[in-house]
């Protein structure tokens, strides 16, 4: 499924949604990218809007969900290992 954010923002606590049967996260930002293993235990609630919202409180974008992986936020080598693509293109 995909859901335009521009059109419908998922704001505040509403991106915890995106988590629910999720495995893993990734969420980068910076340059820098977060791994929570989320079978080991979900985050704090201020952390998981730490790695989710932007400064708007809106989720960030792109969000991806492949399998039972998410990804907030671009980072080319985590898109590539997600998405299982070619490192050697």
């Amino acid at each position: 499924m995909i859901v335009d954010a521009t059109r419908h923002a998922i704001v505040g606590d509403a991106a915890f949604e995106v988590l629910e049967g999720m495995d893993d996260l990734y969420s980068t930002r910076g340059g820098r990218v977060v791994h929570v293993d989320l079978r080991r235990g979900v985050p704090a609630p201020e952390e998981l809007r730490r790695l989710l919202l932007g400064p708007t409180g809106r989720l960030r974008a792109p969000t991806v969900r492949v399998g039972r992986t998410v990804v907030v936020g671009y980072d080319e080598g985590v898109f590539d290992r997600v998405l299982g693509a070619d490192p050697a293109r």
